[in-house]
């Protein structure tokens, strides 16, 4: 039964219940809120009228001929009092000279004990009555209202009546009650009453109406929470949950909501990019793969089919060089695809060494030389020039001496980055044409995890350049290693530079093929520079056309620089300390009569 209870109760909406649950505070609230004035007006009331019975009892009794005296149409009816006297020893009825007689001739008296007895009646205690009612006249028909104001209780206080005997003394000859109806508190209660329920179903009702607006308005978020997960359920992760001020429980709700949906959006997107690329890269390494095999296959055969014809020696030997040449490439290709699978798990690589950046950069040049011996290679270093206006941030070669530079890292692998950079512009450029290695030391204020994150893009770049005003200007952050090697070729076009760091690229496959490439060098050095918490980022060269490569390396935190005038106020402060700290050593000395190379042997030892 418990269970089968509670089940309904959760099979209530959340709006219905709130109400629920408001509308039921509000009732019990103004209940308790009416109840209570009306008890407390109840007892002020009867408070009153006891002491207005004590206080006028004496007037009351000294008057009491002239009050009996006034003739019916004067009578005030129920605010009139009631007296009668009793024995005081026997508690018989003496005379009762005062009755009130309401209209139509209804007479109202309190009951009283029975004659010749006091009951639990109590001297100066004022205590409740019930109303005994009579008709005087039974032809005259009584209207309602009088007849309320006859059953009215009654409250009645004893009282000794005392007489003064010739010697002065009080004597108590008899017990006085007076009594004063009630009608009248009992009308203002009665009102108060219907006044106080008359307005608690307003503030219900009102707090009803108030309450579901807010409810609704307040839950409002939650039915569009509720559509935007039936709508990513049925596929749609770029729906988001709308915002709401984060102060709030649905809105604080909605932020870490849209958070979530944020993150499960960029998983899927990257899940499904890293699918694609998997189908890719399993599609272009089975049909590099396939190249030389066929190749292989293919001269094998033609070796069989000609062993035995005149001249069979010198064609087998050309057979035999096209399946070695086959052979090495499939090897090469292979230990390129090794390499890259070890990258992508974190292996293969020694981040505990120490690399001299410079020399690694000059032996590039000379290999480069070695390859083309036409081709003008400048080396220097690079410089920021600031944003100026519209024109962003941007990296100058000036040439030179590479700057000295170590770094942390692993030397084989970060010279494969620069081999490959070096092969591909060996490949892919005339052997004429000229090419520029720039290498610099740049501060910057942005973490290392931040840049190994960002794509190769312009945006990128520009970010990092960004990064690095900010770095020169405040003295803060890391300091980052970055090298360019600027060539001036046919180049890449804008749109598709991003794409030669994805695995088989290349810009001509035919001609790659003739020159060996494979198409994985850029992505192999993508994933080293990412291994070192790096960027690499491929743009258009800004003076004559031609690719870009630039790699950025940290270094380590960047150390503040003291200013040169607080160094030397700094320097005059030490020196001022040296030389009072010098004198206080001196005339203690002298104080002590010791002195520098004047000590006993005896001090000595």
């Amino acid at each position: 039964m418990r269970r089968r209870w509670l089940g309904r109760l959760d099979a209530v909406p959340l709006s219905t219940k709130l109400v629920a649950c408001t509308l039921v505070l509000l009732m019990v609230g103004t209940f308790g809120i009416s109840l209570t004035i009306r008890q407390l007006v109840s007892s002020y009331l009867v408070a009153k009228t006891d002491t207005q019975l004590r206080d006028q009892a004496q007037l009351v009794y000294s008057n009491v001929d002239l009050l009996s005296r006034k003739d019916e149409n004067e009578n005030v009816g129920p605010n009139e009092y009631f007296m009668q006297w009793r024995d005081y020893k026997s508690n018989v009825i003496i005379r009762t000279p005062l009755v009130p007689v309401l209209r139509n001739s209804v007479v109202s008296e309190p009951e009283l004990p029975p004659n010749g007895s006091m009951g639990d009646v109590e001297y100066d205690k004022p205590f409740t009555a019930a109303a005994n009612v009579r008709e005087l006249n039974s032809s005259v028909k009584t209207d309602k209202r009088t007849m309320q104001v006859a059953q009215a209780p009654w409250r009645v206080l004893a009282l000794e009546g005392r007489e003064r005997g010739p010697d002065g003394t009080s004597t108590v000859k008899m017990t006085v009650y007076i009594g004063i109806s009630m009608a009248d508190q009992i009308d203002i209660i009665s009102t108060l009453t219907q006044y106080s329920i008359f307005v608690s179903i307003i503030i219900v009702l009102l707090g009803a109406v108030v309450a579901t607006l807010i409810i609704q308005r307040t839950l409002l978020p939650l039915k569009r929470i509720e559509k935007t997960a039936a709508k990513i359920a049925a596929g749609d992760l770029t729906q988001r949950v709308p915002a709401a001020p984060e102060n709030t429980e649905v809105g604080s709700l909605a932020a870490s909501l849209n958070a979530m949906l944020a993150r499960i959006e960029s998983s899927f997107r990257e899940q499904q990019e890293t699918t694609d690329k998997m189908k890719q890269f399993v599609s272009d390494a089975s049909h590099e793969l396939r190249t030389p095999l066929a190749t292989i296959h293919g001269y094998s055969e033609l070796y069989h089919m000609q062993r035995d014809l005149p001249g069979a020696l010198e064609r087998a030997d050309e057979s035999i060089d096209h399946i070695e040449a086959s052979s090495q490439r499939m090897t090469v290709l292979v230990e390129d695809l090794l390499s890259l699978a070890r990258l992508d798990e974190g292996r293969g690589i020694d981040m505990t060494q120490q690399v001299d950046l410079s020399q690694q950069l000059k032996d590039a040049v000379d290999d480069l030389h070695a390859l083309d011996n036409n081709r003008l290679i400048r080396k220097g270093s690079l410089e920021l020039n600031a944003k100026d206006g519209n024109k962003p941030s941007h990296l100058v070669f000036r040439e030179g001496e590479f700057p000295a530079l170590t770094l942390t890292g692993d030397a084989s692998r970060l010279r494969q980055v620069i081999t490959n950079i070096v092969g591909n512009i060996h490949r892919y450029t005339p052997s004429d044409s000229p090419v520029e290695v720039g290498l610099a030391v740049l501060p910057a204020s942005i973490s290392p995890e931040s840049l190994q994150r960002m794509p190769p893009s312009p945006e990128s770049l520009r970010y990092f350049l960004e990064a690095v005003e900010v770095g020169q200007s405040m003295q803060m952050g890391m300091n980052y290693a970055v090298f360019s090697f600027m060539d001036h070729g046919p180049g890449v076009p804008s749109d598709r530079q991003s794409q030669i760091f994805e695995r088989f690229y290349t810009a001509d496959p035919s001609r790659a093929r003739q020159k060996g490439g494979t198409g994985l060098g850029m992505s192999i050095a993508q994933s080293v520079v990412r291994a070192h918490h790096g960027f690499i980022d491929a743009t258009t060269t800004a003076n004559g056309g031609g690719l870009t490569l630039t790699v950025i390396l940290p270094i380590g935190p960047l150390e503040p620089q003291v200013p040169a005038v607080a160094m030397k106020s700094r320097n005059r402060k030490n020196g001022k300390i040296g030389k009072e700290a010098k004198q206080d050593k001196q005339e203690r000395q002298n104080a002590t009569g010791i002195h520098q190379g004047k000590w006993s042997r005896h001090d000595k030892s």
